[in-house]
């Protein structure tokens, strides 16, 4: 029998765990099926199936034999899709989910120069801080801060990383004073979302190593946005992510703080419904919003956007310096002896702001 129609043949009947379920689901007969099975494990020489009449279990080697197969009959899908999606166009509806927070603040500039690229298709975006079925709500792409998605039938891929960032309005430091070391946190009242274990303790890495601290929070509030405006009020020190303040930081109606000091990333990954048969939709999309992210990234580790950026209007904090590496790249002032950014083209990735 054809060798690679009896490795597609074993991987539906371990995935479904029955050889009566995977001859229905590949159109085929039980008895045609077994063969596969059985001629596989011949070729081998090694039993893949522990076979009951109750039950179908994995080997130990069936199982190493599965995750490889696996592997194998995925890349074969992606090269014929490669070279049936270079006669495809990308079109139709595209649907996006992603966080709140980052939606509004990160994704409308990489969303718009899509569109430009690609009229066919039509964005249709949703804002969500609730846990998605991707599959069984129809989401081509959904994108994912700090939350791990692990499904068979979903495909994860690093988009890019954020940072939390302490800050505090300068009217508020000049009343308060300025928290220097995290211990300084526990006199202050304090802006952020509690950590999704329960627990409110922040580890911060600095010169000295970890320094776990359990700030008092001012406030109680369940969307980062809402916390941003009660800082910029000058309720407390907040501690938002860096993808949120960019502006406010640019500013200076935020001051960062505890600059030898930082707190966990943030990673933001894009998941979407297996790779296999991936439309020219979804595909182009992903790659574009990969694009968008790795030039940000790019922009902010350019040694020329590590100077010190004065705050418009405002003299820095004492112990507070702001660095151009915190703000969007559109709000930074000219760097000397730098050249202007070009006018992006049609279809060009423009430089969002910076997580």
């Amino acid at each position: 029998m054809n060798q690679l129609q009896s490795m597609r043949v074993f991987v539906k009947v371990a995935d479904l765990g029955s050889f009566v379920g995977a001859a229905g689901a590949l159109d085929l007969s039980t008895a045609v099926v077994t063969r596969h099975v059985a001629d596989l494990e011949a070729r081998l020489r090694v039993r893949l199936l522990n076979r009951t009449t109750r039950r179908l279990s994995l080997t130990e080697s069936g199982a190493t034999y599965l995750e490889r197969v696996r592997h194998i009959l995925d890349d074969l899908e992606g090269v014929e899709q490669m070279v049936v999606a270079r006669n495809q166009e990308p079109v139709g509806t595209l649907r996006v989910v992603a966080p709140v927070v980052f939606g509004l603040h990160s994704l409308a500039p990489v969303v718009q120069s899509y569109a430009e690229r690609y009229p066919d298709v039509m964005p249709d975006v949703t804002l969500a801080d609730r846990h998605v079925d991707l599959v069984e709500e129809g989401f081509d792409v959904g994108i994912m801060v700090a939350r791990q998605m692990r499904s068979a039938s979903i495909v994860t891929r690093r988009l890019t990383t954020g940072y939390m960032t302490v800050c505090a309005t300068p009217a508020y430091l000049e009343q308060h004073g300025t928290p220097t070391r995290p211990e300084d946190l526990l006199t202050h009242p304090c802006l952020s979302r509690p950590a999704e274990q329960g627990s409110d303790e922040k580890v911060f890495t600095g010169p000295d190593g970890e320094v776990r601290v359990r700030p008092t929070n001012a406030i109680a509030a369940n969307n980062t946005e809402m916390l941003r405006q009660f800082a910029l009020l000058g309720m407390g020190v907040a501690i938002l992510p860096s993808y949120l303040i960019g502006r406010d930081l640019a500013s200076g109606r935020l001051v960062p703080l505890l600059g030898d000091y930082h707190l966990p990333k943030i990673e933001i990954t894009i998941a979407y419904p297996s790779r296999l048969h991936l439309p020219a939709k979804v595909r182009t999309f992903i790659d574009h919003l990969v694009a968008h992210f790795q030039q940000t990234e790019a922009q902010s580790r350019d040694p020329r956007a590590m100077t010190p950026v004065r705050s418009a209007g405002r003299s820095p904090v004492a112990g507070a310096p702001v660095y151009a590496d915190d703000l969007p790249v559109s709000a930074l002032p000219p760097v000397e002896g730098a050249r202007p950014l070009r006018k992006p083209s049609r279809g060009h990735v423009a430089a969002p702001s910076p997580i």
